[in-house]
C-alpha cells in the first residue's frame, strides 16, 4: 500500500468552490483555441482547480495552454499562469522533466527580459518556487541581469531569485556571495539591502560581517527592516563566537534608540543574552518600559511586560530593576485593567526600602485621579491600588502613617470592592502593628459617620468594638452607634415621624426641616447626660428626610448588622465594666443597661413589620444572647469574647501569611544546582544537538521559531494516555469502505482533526469529501478539499475548528465519495460523533474569600449536581474532583483537617476565554463511625454562563463515578 499525495508542497492556497462544475478535457481546449481572453481566464481558472483537486491533465491539455496562453501580455493571465506552472506536475512518470516545459522556459526568460517591472518581479518572485534545477540553468543570465535594473522592485526580487538558487542549487550559482556582496555595497534601496543582507547572513556570515563592520557606525541611520537583520546577525554572530561580543554590543546599545519599536524591542532581548553587566540590564529594561508606555496596543504591552517580568527572576538583574521602580509605574497610564495589575504586582515586588515612600506618594496620585473618572474597571482599579498598599504596609510597617490615611477615604466610597479591601488592610495593621493601633482607630472613628454600605459598616463596627480598650474610645464608639441609629426606640420614632408626614403632607417640602433633637450621651465619668441641639435633617427631593445610617441598613432588612451590632455592644460592655472593676459598678450597670437598651430597640424593630424584611431566627437569637449574657453577666463569657476572638485571627492571619509564603515561593525560580547537574560547555554547545543546553535551546531565534511553527520538542510522560495514540478517535468501522479515525490536537482557540482515511475496496474513489457540521460554540474554518484515492490507498485530511467558549462540543461527521466508472449515486459513509472535552480550556485559578462570595452572589446560572460516587474518604473524594475537573481547591487544609463525618469545601477555575466558574463541595458520610460508608451530599456549580455550568455539571457527574487508581495515588506519594 503506497502512501497518497494528498498535500504537496505548495506556496498558493486557493479556495475551491463546491458548487463549481468541472468541465471536461475537450471543453476546456475549445475555450482555449476559439475563446476569448476572458473565456481563456475564466477556463484557465477551472483548470486549476482541477489540478488542486487531484485531477490529472494530459500534455495534450497542456499544449493548449502553451499555445493559446502563454503568448498573451494580459497582467491577469499572467497572474494565473504563475499559479498553473507552479501546481502542474512538470516532470513525466520516470522523472525526467518534460519537454513542453522547454517551451515555458523560453517564454519566462523572455518575461525577464520584458520592460514592465511587474512583470520581471512576478516572474521572479515565481522562481523562488521552481525546485527543477533543468528548468532555470537557461534563465541565470537573465536573473543576473535583472540585479542591474532601474527598479527597486525587480531587484530586490532578483536577489531573493538568487539566494533561493543557491540555497537549493549551489553548482548553478557558485560566485552568488561575492556577487551580491558588491552588489550590497553599491545599492541605495533600503528593501534590497535588506534582502541582500539576509541572504549574506545566512549563506555566508563572514562577508556579512566584513559589511557590517565598514558601516558600523551608519546602523542607526538605516531603514527598521534592515535593523532588524543586523541585530539576527550580532545575535548569532556573539553566541557562535563569544569573542566577538566586545565588537558589535555596542552598535546593540545605539539601536535601543532607533526609531522602530520593533527593532528597539529584538535590540533589548538581545543585549540581556549578550551582557549581564548592570548597565546591559538597566538599558534593555529601560528600553522595555518606554515600549510598554508609549506603544497602544494591550496586547504588545502584555508582552514587553511579560519579558520584564522574565528578567526580574535573575537575581543580579533583580538588583538593577529596584531602581528603575518608579518608572515601571509610568505604565500605570495604560487603560487595561490587566496591564495595570501586571505593573502593581511587578513593583511591589521590586520595591525597597529606599523607594517605598516615593512609590506611596505615586499611587496616592493615581488614586486621586481615579476617584474622578468614571469609567467601568475605576472601581477594580481602586482596589488594585488599595491591596497594593496593604501589602506595602506590611511589607513596611514605617510607610504605614503615609497610607493609613489615604485609604480610610475610601471607606464612604461608593466602591464596595476597595472599600472592603481596605477594612482587611486595617484589621491586620491593627492586628500585626500594635504601635499604630491608636491613629488607625482615631482615624477610623472619624470616617465611621460618613459610611454608606451596610457590609462595610458592618466590619468597621467589629473592628472598633474588637480594639478598643480605653474608656474614653469605648465610650466614643457607644455614642457613635447611638448617633447610627438615631431617636429610640426605633420603632415609635419611626411611626411618630410617618405620623407627622402624613399631617403635614399637604405643606410644600422644604429642603431643610429645623427640629430640636435631643441625645441622651454618656459623659466621661460614666453618667448620663442630655444634650439638645437645633438641627437641621437633610431631605431628599421627595420630601423624605434621610435617616441615619445604621437605622437606614435595619430598614432595608439587613439585619445581619444587628447581629454584628449585639456581638459589638457585648464586647464593649463587658471590656468597660473590666476596666470599672476597680471602683464602682454602678457606671458599668448604666453602660450595659443602655446596651441592652439598643438591643431591645432592633428586635422589636425587627418584629414590628417596618422593615422591608423581618429579622431572621439567627439573628434573633444572636441579639437574644447578647442580652442575656448582659443581664447574667456570666464569667465564662468574658475570655471568650475578649480574648479568643482575637487569637482566632491571628491564626488566620498567621495562616494566610504562611499560604501567600508558599504562593510566592512557588514562582519564584530556584538558583540551587544539584551536584550532580550536567556541566553544559559554551564551546560544545554545537555540537550537543538536541542536548540540554545545546545549540537549540539556547538560541532564542531558533527556539521561538520552533514554537512558532510547532516543531518545538515537548517533554512527556512516556505513558499511553499523554501521547499521541490516547487522542486517537476511532471513526468508521474495519468492514465499512472507507475506514476512518482521527487524531484531536486542542491547541488553545482551535482544533485541529488530523483524519486518516483508508481505501478498503478495490475501486478508485473520486471526490472524496470529509463533511462537518458542528454543535455548540465551534465554528468550522474551512471544509477540507475533496481528493481522490487509489484501490487500498490512504490519505490525511486536516481540519480547523475554532472554539469561541467553554462548553461541551460535538462535532458530526461523514465521508462522501463517488466511485470512478461507476453510474450510481454518491455514496456515504456515517461516522461517529466526536466530543470536545471542556477541561482543555479549564486552568485552575485563585481568589480571595471576598471575590468568590460577590462572583458567587453575581452569576446566575447554578447547576447542582447530587454526589454519587464509590470512593468513601472524603479528602478523597475532593482530591479526586480536583483531579478530573482542573479546578483549585481555595479552602485551606487547616480547614479541612481532622475527621468529623462532613466537609465543606470551596473550588474555583476559570476558561481560556476569561470565563469563570465556582463550585462549593457540601459532603458528608451517611454513617460516620463506618469508614466503607457511602459518601453523599451535592455540588453547586455556578458559572455566569449557562454552558459553563451545564458542561462542569456533566463533567463532575462523569467523573464522580470513577474510582481513582491507586497505584497512581501511591506514586504521588511516594514522590
Amino acid at each position: 500500500m503506497s502512501v497518497s499525495v494528498a498535500e504537496q508542497p505548495c506556496y498558493t492556497l486557493i479556495n475551491v468552490p463546491l458548487d463549481s462544475e468541472q468541465p471536461s478535457e475537450m471543453q476546456l481546449k475549445e475555450k482555449f483555441e476559439k475563446g476569448e481572453q476572458k473565456v481563456k481566464t475564466e477556463a484557465l481558472k477551472k483548470l486549476i482547480y482541477m489540478i488542486l483537486n487531484g485531477e490529472k491533465i494530459g500534455q495534450g491539455l497542456m499544449m493548449y495552454v502553451i499555445r493559446f496562453c502563454l503568448p498573451t501580455q494580459d497582467h491577469l493571465m499572467k497572474k494565473l499562469l504563475l499559479v498553473f506552472w507552479e501546481i502542474v506536475p512538470k516532470t513525466s512518470a520516470d522523472g525526467k522533466l518534460l519537454h513542453e516545459m522547454i517551451l515555458v522556459c523560453d517564454a519566462y526568460r523572455k518575461d525577464l527580459q520584458h520592460p514592465n517591472e511587474f512583470i520581471r518581479g512576478s516572474t521572479l518572485r515565481f522562481l523562488c518556487k521552481l525546485k527543477e534545477p533543468e528548468l532555470l540553468e537557461p534563465l541565470m543570465p537573465a536573473i543576473r541581469t535583472c540585479l542591474e535594473h532601474r527598479h527597486s522592485y525587480v531587484r530586490r526580487n532578483a536577489v531573493l531569485a538568487i539566494f533561493t538558487i543557491y540555497r537549493n542549487f549551489e553548482f548553478l550559482i557558485p560566485d552568488a556571495p561575492e556577487l551580491i556582496y558588491n552588489f550590497l555595497e553599491a545599492e541605495q534601496d533600503a528593501s534590497c539591502k535588506r534582502n541582500a543582507f539576509m541572504m549574506l547572513l545566512h549563506v555566508d556570515q563572514a562577508r556579512a560581517l566584513d559589511f557590517l563592520s565598514g558601516c558600523i557606525d551608519q546602523v542607526t541611520t538605516f531603514g527598521d527592516i534592515l535593523q532588524l537583520i543586523i541585530v539576527e546577525l550580532i545575535y548569532k554572530v556573539c553566541h557562535a563566537n563569544p569573542t566577538e561580543r566586545a565588537r558589535f554590543i555596542r552598535c546593540v546599545y545605539n539601536l535601543l534608540q532607533s526609531q522602530s519599536p520593533a527593532v528597539r524591542y529584538e535590540a533589548a532581548g538581545t543585549l540581556i543574552t549578550l551582557s549581564t553587566a548592570p548597565t546591559a540590564i538597566k538599558a534593555a529594561a529601560a528600553a522595555y518600559i518606554d515600549l510598554i508606555v508609549k506603544e497602544s496596543d494591550n496586547n504588545v504591552k502584555l508582552i514587553v511586560l511579560d519579558r520584564l517580568i522574565a528578567l526580574k527572576q535573575n537575581a543580579s538583574s533583580e538588583k538593577v530593576l529596584q531602581e528603575l521602580v518608579m518608572d515601571i509605574l509610568r505604565v500605570l497610564s495604560a487603560p487595561d485593567l490587566e496591564v495595570r495589575r501586571k505593573t502593581l504586582h511587578l513593583a511591589l515586588d521590586l520595591v525597597s526600602s529606599r523607594n517605598v515612600e516615593e512609590m506611596v506618594m505615586f499611587l496616592r496620585k493615581e488614586i486621586s485621579k481615579s476617584t474622578n473618572t468614571g469609567q467601568e474597571e475605576t472601581g477594580k482599579y481602586r482596589q488594585l491600588l488599595v491591596r497594593t498598599l496593604h501589602t506595602a504596609t506590611i511589607k513596611f510597617p514605617d510607610v504605614a502613617s503615609t497610607i493609613v490615611p489615604v485609604l480610610m477615604e475610601f471607606l464612604s466610597d461608593d466602591n464596595e470592592l476597595a472599600a472592603t479591601d481596605v477594612l482587611v488592610f486595617v484589621r491586620e495593621a491593627i492586628q500585626r502593628l500594635p504601635h499604630l493601633r491608636a491613629v488607625v482607630l482615631n482615624q477610623l472613628k472619624d470616617v465611621f459617620g460618613t459610611i454608606r454600605n451596610a457590609k462595610i459598616f458592618r466590619a468597621a463596627m467589629w473592628i472598633l468594638g474588637e480594639y478598643c480598650d480605653s474608656k474614653e474610645s469605648i465610650q466614643q464608639v457607644m455614642t457613635l452607634i447611638r448617633q447610627s441609629l438615631g431617636e429610640l426606640p426605633i420603632v415609635e420614632d419611626e411611626l411618630r415621624l410617618a405620623a407627622g408626614e402624613q399631617s403635614e403632607g399637604s405643606d410644600a417640602p422644604k429642603d431643610v426641616e429645623m427640629k430640636s433633637q435631643v441625645k441622651q450621651l454618656v459623659t466621661a465619668d460614666g453618667t448620663y447626660a442630655t444634650q439638645s441641639a437645633l438641627m437641621g435633617s437633610t431631605q431628599k427631593s421627595n420630601g423624605i428626610t434621610e435617616k441615619p445610617a445604621l437605622r437606614r441598613f435595619l430598614l432595608d432588612g439587613e439585619f445581619f448588622v444587628a447581629a454584628a451590632l449585639g456581638t459589638t455592644l457585648t464586647k464593649l460592655v463587658l471590656r468597660y465594666s473590666k476596666e470599672d472593676s476597680k471602683h464602682t459598678k454602678e457606671k458599668a450597670n448604666l453602660f450595659a443597661a443602655e446596651a441592652m437598651f439598643v438591643i431591645a430597640s432592633v428586635i422589636h424593630l425587627g418584629k414590628s413589620g417596618l422593615p422591608k424584611t423581618a429579622i431572621t431566627e439567627d439573628d434573633l437569637d444572636r441579639l437574644a444572647v447578647a442580652i442575656k449574657l448582659l443581664s447574667d453577666m456570666w464569667p465564662q463569657a468574658t475570655p471568650i469574647f475578649l480574648e479568643q476572638c482575637r487569637h482566632s485571627l491571628d491564626l488566620m492571619l498567621e495562616a494566610k501569611a504562611i499560604e501567600d509564603r508558599q504562593e510566592s515561593s512557588k514562582d519564584k525560580n530556584k538558583n540551587a544546582i544539584e551536584a550532580d547537574r550536567t556541566i553544559s560547555f559554551t564551546q560544545l554547545a554545537a555540537q550537543l544537538a538536541g542536548g540540554e543546553s545545546g545549540a537549540g535551546a539556547e538560541n532564542l531565534f531558533d527556539l521561538s521559531m520552533s514554537q512558532a511553527l510547532g516543531t518545538a520538542p515537548k517533554t512527556q510522560k512516556f505513558d499511553f494516555a499523554s501521547s499521541k495514540l490516547g487522542k486517537v478517535i476511532q471513526l468508521a468501522g474495519f468492514s465499512d469502505p472507507v475506514y476512518a479515525e482521527a487524531y484531536v490536537n486542542v491547541n488553545q482557540y482551535d482544533i485541529v482533526l488530523d483524519v486518516l482515511v483508508v481505501n478498503q475496496t478495490s475501486d478508485t474513489l473520486q471526490n472524496l469529501t470529509l463533511e462537518l457540521a458542528t454543535l455548540g460554540d465551534l465554528k468550522l474554518v474551512e471544509k477540507p478539499t475533496p481528493i481522490t484515492l487509489a484501490p487500498h490507498d490512504f490519505a490525511n485530511i486536516k481540519a480547523n475548528v475554532k472554539v469561541a467558549s467553554t462548553e461541551n462540543g460535538v462535532i458530526f461527521s461523514t465521508i462522501a465519495y463517488d466511485v470512478r466508472g461507476s453510474t450510481s449515486d454518491r455514496n456515504c459513509v456515517y461516522l461517529q460523533d466526536i466530543h470536545i472535552d471542556i477541561m482543555d480550556y479549564i486552568v485552575p485559578g485563585h481568589c480571595n474569600d471576598t471575590e468568590f462570595r460577590q462572583m458567587w452572589a453575581e452569576f446566575e446560572w447554578e447547576n447542582k449536581v447530587a454526589v454519587n460516587t464509590p470512593i468513601t474518604g472524603l479528602r478523597e473524594f475532593l482530591e479526586h474532583l480536583t483531579r478530573v475537573t482542573n479546578m483549585k481547591l481555595l479552602t485551606p487544609d487547616a480547614a479541612l483537617g481532622g475527621e468529623c463525618g462532613f466537609l465543606a469545601a470551596n473550588f474555583y477555575a476559570h476558561s481560556i476565554f476569561g470565563e469563570d466558574a465556582l463550585a462549593n463541595v457540601s459532603i458528608e458520610k451517611s454513617n460516620p463511625a463506618d469508614p466503607d460508608s457511602v459518601v453523599t451530599g451535592h455540588i453547586r456549580i455556578r458559572a455566569k454562563s449557562q454552558g459553563m455550568a451545564l458542561s462542569l455539571g456533566d463533567k463532575v457527574n462523569a467523573a464522580q463515578k470513577e474510582r481513582p487508581h491507586k497505584t497512581s495515588r501511591k506514586a504521588e506519594v511516594t514522590q
